[in-house]
């Protein structure tokens, strides 16, 4: 490992100007361009994505960062042309989602023995199964300080903060050996969920409607930065938190992920050909707001950390309360 650790942002300054910048310490920021005149974007980064990441740790060491984190406004770190992203790949959430049912008529006794029938199930999923994927839309995203716009077309706005990886280069048919070789590094995201609009309630069995519940306009909250993976030392241990309004809700480790990180990106490679810059979501813990009965509501405030990749924290606001845009974008991302 480096012995100086970074992060890789997106930012826009009070002025309007937009960065890509290396995080220094979580306090400070310095344009790429400050490093290498050829670098612009972290995008430039791809083509020799470890080479790059080497040569910045030993060039940050003599640089006075012109920038203070705290007055910048975090853009998502990147880009993505395309976003995969696995469901039900904790194991706690998923055995909570299927005694949840049973809870109000069953003994304890009998909750237990469902518990752990569950749990051997899942435990021979992740021996001989594979992940659950679907896919995403890169408009979704919007950064880690933005509001977050609770849209007209649903009524029970849930959370679900986990861990994404990033691929520095293409990728398809690889192995879980191989993943470490294609992953430049993991970003914090909140994969927000319209829970009424998973299941359409007028197409049966035909399946689960991820695009009216999941890609809404900043439903997908991403950053503060892109943490290299070099600097990452076991994701197996990342220690996942989301807190609503102060109280904790989400208290999680990956160590409950039934896939690992290897196992979902891997497999994301045998079904689509993947490319730099994308993402891949491994999933949420248990602690969603489904769990609770409690949804998100116009002021809410979330806020999510997860080990080594900073720090988001979104107000909820109702799209009727959010300013048209001017510029013809269909970006509803509140910015303060």
């Amino acid at each position: 490992m480096s012995p100086t650790p970074f992060g890789l942002g997106r930012f826009e300054t009070v002025a309007g100007t937009r960065i890509d910048g290396v995080v220094i310490a979580e306090r400070t920021v310095a344009p790429l361009g400050d490093l290498d005149p050829s670098w612009t974007r972290i995008s430039d980064l791809f083509a020799d994505w470890a080479g790059a990441i080497s040569r910045i740790g030993l060039l940050i060491g003599g640089l006075a960062p012109p920038f203070h984190l705290d007055e910048l406004r975090p853009l998502p770190p990147v880009q993505p042309g395309q976003i995969l992203q696995a469901g039900a790949n904790y194991r706690t959430h998923v055995i909570d989602l299927q005694v949840a049912d049973a809870a109000e008529d069953s003994t304890p006794d009998e909750i237990a023995a469902l518990r752990a029938e569950v749990g051997e199930r899942l435990d021979r999923r992740a021996r001989t199964g594979t992940p659950y994927l679907f896919a995403g839309l890169p408009s979704a995203l919007c950064g880690a300080q933005d509001d977050v716009v609770l849209p007209t077309h649903g009524t029970r706005p849930d959370w679900e903060l986990e861990v994404a990886v990033v691929l520095a280069r293409p990728a398809f048919r690889i192995t879980p050996a191989e993943v470490d070789q294609v992953i430049a590094g993991y970003v914090m995201v909140n994969d927000l969920t319209l829970r009424d609009r998973v299941f359409p309630q007028d197409v049966g069995r035909i399946g689960s409607d991820w695009v009216a519940s999941k890609n809404a306009p900043t439903f997908l909250p991403a950053g503060p930065w892109l943490q290299p993976s070099v600097f990452v030392e076991d994701p197996t241990q990342l220690h996942i938190r989301l807190a609503l309004n102060g109280t904790t809700m989400q208290d999680a480790s990956t160590a409950d992920m039934i896939f690992d990180i290897r196992r979902v990106v891997s497999y994301a490679s045998q079904l689509v050909q993947l490319g730099a810059g994308d993402l891949v979501l491994t999933g949420s813990p248990a602690g969603n707001g489904d769990h609770y009965g409690r949804f998100l509501r116009d002021g809410d405030t979330i806020d999510a950390e997860i080990t080594g990749l900073g720090r988001q924290r979104n107000r909820c606001v109702r799209e009727e309360d959010v300013e048209p845009a001017t510029t013809g974008s269909t970006n509803l991302a509140a910015t303060r």
